[in-house]
């Protein structure tokens, strides 16, 4: 690990400003992801900024009948809250298939949905890779791609992205809430908040520099059945190579979004159009555009099947 400087943060506002005036700061909380990068040298902060101390680290209700779950609210917390047990359950089962119980205690909200992805080759500093370096190549293309996306892939990048509580996120329309190092504030609906590689792998979300999370909000809750279904190569502790999250209505009609398939969770509005048709339609619309490769095909079916189990249990 390089040597970096290091400053707590006294307010949000002081962290963006110092955040946007050094192009190699990094903000940290958990640390979950960014020390372990630290570590293999996939990212080289020459200054880090403690965002602990900031206070945005409750869950309160708002005003329209939702949720507001600040960024700095631990996994292990947002799980077990009454009110995301009780009304947002597809949220709490994502976060429970998610990591190991002691990196939940520390994983936050926002460095949820930040974390990097887990391509081995993103991973090998000795590999090209666009995410790491622009314009070195992706060593994943033609290589080994079981883990790999299959849908909204581009030629500079075929990485998924890892998160459970994401999708779960996406499935139930959340806003990330934000602010900028001028300080101002934005929301940006889930949908948009994550990008498609496109030709700039490396620029994952659309967060500004120096731009921080401070909370993500959830609409009133929308009832139904709340499903999340993870397939991955063994029990805990693995991430997804396929997983569903699911909230179906009494009428079949429902939100669905997929990940472990895609460089973001993966929701389309015409899949979600044929759910109550049934899974084959909805699989049919949600891989529309799918590029997949001869060691990752089985994805294709694999989405097909978990889609089809999770509309089977929703149904009774």
């Amino acid at each position: 690990m390089r040597a970096f400087t290091y400053e707590r943060a006294s307010s949000v506002e002081a962290a963006a400003k110092a955040a946007a005036s050094n192009s190699q700061a990094r903000f940290i909380a958990g640390g979950t992801n960014l020390l372990d990068l630290m570590k293999l040298e996939i990212e080289t902060p020459t200054h880090l900024i403690d965002i602990n101390g900031l206070g945005v680290d409750k869950i309160e209700g708002t005003q329209e009948g939702g949720v507001r779950i600040g960024a700095l609210v631990r996994n292990t917390d947002l799980a077990a809250h009454e009110t995301i047990r009780r009304d947002y359950g597809l949220l709490s089962r994502a976060l429970l298939a998610g990591a190991s119980g002691q990196l939940r205690n520390k994983a936050t909200t926002a460095g949820n949905l930040l974390q990097r992805t887990r391509c081995p080759y993103f991973y090998d500093t000795n590999q090209p890779c666009n995410k790491r370096q622009q314009g070195s190549g992706c060593s994943a293309i033609g290589g080994f791609t079981r883990q790999h996306a299959v849908v909204g892939t581009s030629d500079a990048c075929i990485a998924t992205h890892p998160s459970d509580m994401a999708v779960a996120m996406r499935a139930l329309d959340a806003v990330v809430e934000t602010v900028k190092a001028d300080g101002s504030r934005r929301s940006v609906p889930i949908e948009d908040f994550h990008r498609l590689p496109g030709d700039t792998p490396h620029i994952e979300t659309v967060l500004e520099a120096g731009e921080v999370v401070t909370a993500v909000t959830l609409p009133p809750p929308v009832g139904g059945k709340q499903i999340y279904r993870k397939v991955r190569d063994r029990a805990s502790y693995a991430f997804a190579l396929v997983s569903v999250g699911a909230v179906i209505q009494s009428d079949g009609t429902g939100q669905v979004a997929v990940g472990g398939i895609a460089h973001k969770p993966w929701r389309i509005a015409t899949a979600e159009a044929e759910l109550p048709r049934g899974a084959k339609s909805t699989a049919d619309a949600l891989l529309a555009d799918a590029r997949p490769t001869e060691q990752n095909r089985f994805k294709i079916d694999l989405v097909r099947r978990t889609l089809g189990a999770v509309l089977t249990e929703a149904r009774g």
